[in-house]
């Protein structure tokens, strides 16, 4: 049974860090099944908030570029104990996981010295193919059940493998946009505004006016350092839509194409992601720790969490005191139709360039990437099992 004077207490933000914190610890599966972690703990047992509330939370999060798991646990530390909780619980959910990516960044050069370690390391970018491949599905699944969507999602594609770059992902993003106003024009159900999270217009005026200024001096010229690392991050940060796996291709143009990061080092870092807990969003503390520009290892990896991160939590803080008007907009819903299905295609075109072409060169490889994939499409094993065993798999296969 819930406990209702634990539900009625407003908790300390010592509190709200250490129960997130357990949650970064814990929650395996990516941000699908970390909203399944967060609605056993804050709607059934800790009843923080309702059944259509926490349903309101996942729909801004939806709406907004970021990682959706942690905007949800961001926004409900600010539900339960002000900026501090919300910073609280975002702390909390993170840390876990940056760390250990933190840890792989500076063990890695001296794994991949040995032969048996590289074996593993070129196992670990076989289980990324299996992992991309099935977020593709899943998210085509869902995401693109109707012939509009799915011929977004295409187009999408072509044009991604055609032009790669930075420009063109913002370019598929717009096309996603667009397509989205014209072809998924959809009537919305009205439904009451249960969200009770409360903030004056002025701080949301702010906060978007920061999000579009940090996004506008990203995109200046390179610079050297710690701003250009910062700059890469925030713009891939800001850009993504959907969380999770999208988040890749904008990743790699940020820190491959500048060439801070070999290719093959990104994608044993990526593998290495799938095995720790907490959002993916993370893997930028393992770029940060080992790329070639700014100060690297510890510093390097805290400025690449925060350029990540901030742009989806300002985006956050800047909608909700407007979302009950967002909301009830069938110009709003369609425009992110479009786009969750133009990033489809960005995520489908990732997988083949640079996932499948940089791991899989044998009829081995392809055994192994297949095994994983079913493995997590058919037998539901959760990706610490299929990165574990396919980094067996590469040691055994060497």
């Amino acid at each position: 049974m819930p406990d209702l004077a634990q539900a009625s207490a407003a908790p300390r933000p010592r509190d709200i860090l250490l129960i997130f914190l357990r949650l970064g610890f814990t929650c395996f599966g990516g941000p699908i099944a970390h909203l399944g972690y967060f609605r056993a703990e804050f709607v059934e047992r800790r009843r923080w908030l309702t059944e259509t509330a926490y349903a309101d939370l996942i729909a801004v999060a939806q709406f907004l570029p970021g990682p959706a798991s942690s905007q949800v646990g961001f926004a409900i530390g600010l539900l339960r104990g002000g900026l501090r909780g919300a910073l609280a619980a975002w702390a909390g959910f993170t840390l876990p996981s940056a760390v250990l990516l933190l840890a792989f960044a500076y063990g890695a050069p001296h794994i991949a010295d040995t032969r048996a370690g590289a074996a593993a390391l070129h196992g670990l970018k076989l289980a990324a193919v299996a992992i991309v491949a099935q977020a593709v599905l899943g998210m085509a699944r869902t995401l693109c059940p109707d012939r509009a969507r799915a011929s977004i999602a295409t187009l999408a594609l072509m044009i991604a493998l055609a032009r790669p770059g930075a420009a063109s992902q913002i370019g598929i993003i717009e096309l996603g946009v667009f397509s989205g106003l014209v072809f998924c024009r959809a009537p919305l159900p009205a439904t009451p505004d249960t969200l009770a999270i409360k903030l004056p217009r002025r701080t949301g005026l702010i906060c978007i006016a920061l999000f579009v200024l940090l996004l506008a001096l990203a995109f200046l010229p390179t610079r050297n350092g710690a701003v250009a690392l910062f700059d890469a991050l925030y713009r891939a940060g800001a850009l993504v839509f959907g969380g999770g796996h999208v988040v890749l291709p904008l990743l790699r143009t940020a820190v491959v194409t500048p060439g801070w990061i070999a290719e093959s080092a990104f994608l044993s870092g990526y593998g290495a992601a799938q095995a720790v807990p907490g959002p993916l969003f993370t893997f930028a503390a393992y770029l940060g720790a080992a790329a070639s520009v700014g100060p690297g290892g510890v510093a390097g990896a805290a400025i690449a969490l925060v350029a990540i991160f901030l742009p989806g939590l300002l985006a956050l803080l800047g909608v909700l005191p407007f979302w009950h008007a967002l909301r009830a907009r069938p110009s709003t819903q369609a425009a992110m139709r479009g786009v969750n299905a133009a990033v489809v295609g960005l995520l489908a075109a990732a997988l083949y360039n640079p996932v499948w072409t940089s791991a899989v060169g044998t009829r081995a490889d392809v055994a192994v990437a297949a095994t994983g994939f079913v493995l997590l499409v058919a037998w539901r094993a959760p990706p610490l099992l299929v990165v574990t065993l396919a980094a067996l798999a590469g040691i055994l296969l060497d």
